[in-house]
């Protein structure tokens, strides 16, 4: 089957893109407005880009009303400069979730998904206090994309938060929290197995 953009045939009635590019780890951000107010919402077009200096970034791909070409994230990062990543482990996807909803800017999803807060140490910003990892970034570029509401936005990590329960002689192990990844439609994945592959020449 082969099909472009904009044409997909009725035999695809949800778009699979999302199924295709998968799985895709979640960021769960955390900004505060410059009026003090706090916001956490999950992306799942997020991902590390760099390692020196460490680097990350989201893509947010709607808008809302009342923040015009934009939501609440990236109109909070223009403002502040700054944001929280929160990994996502299965044991929070309920309150990921109930923090995706679509409220009003002055909301806290905070309270709303029932997360608790912790004060970052480098950046004016919360973060989820159980998260596994929280990293602490300061925004480098938004980058408007193609499309009416395309953002991509860019960040260096300043500060890293680890939870002492997911390091495992000296190594930051997943399978402790099993992380929470995107796939299409509304399906997730969880991460509970993994295993080592060397590279070529490496012993």
């Amino acid at each position: 089957m082969f099909y472009t953009p904009g044409a997909r045939p009725p035999s695809l009635p949800h778009d699979p893109f999302g199924a295709i590019v998968a799985p895709r780890p979640i960021g769960w951000i955390a900004t505060r407005d410059a009026a003090g107010r706090d916001n956490l919402a999950p992306y799942s077009f997020f991902n590390a880009v760099a390692y020196a200096p460490p680097q990350v970034m989201f893509a947010s791909t709607s808008a809302k009303p009342d923040r015009g070409d934009t939501k609440d994230s990236v109109a909070n990062i223009r403002e502040t400069g700054v944001f929280c990543v929160n990994i996502v482990a299965f044991a929070m996807r309920h309150a990921m979730n109930a923090s995706s909803a679509a409220l009003p800017r002055e909301a806290d999803e905070f309270a709303h998904a029932g997360v608790a807060r912790a004060p970052c140490q480098t950046i004016g910003c919360a973060r989820v206090a159980e998260a596994p990892a929280s990293l602490e970034c300061r925004a480098t570029q938004i980058l408007r994309l193609e499309g009416a509401a395309n953002f991509a936005v860019f960040g260096e990590v300043v500060g890293v938060h680890l939870r002492p329960d997911c390091l495992r002689d000296g190594r930051f192990d997943v399978t402790a929290f099993q992380p929470l990844a995107r796939l299409g439609y509304r399906d997730y994945a969880v991460v509970r197995e993994t295993f080592t592959l060397p590279r070529p020449g490496e012993n």
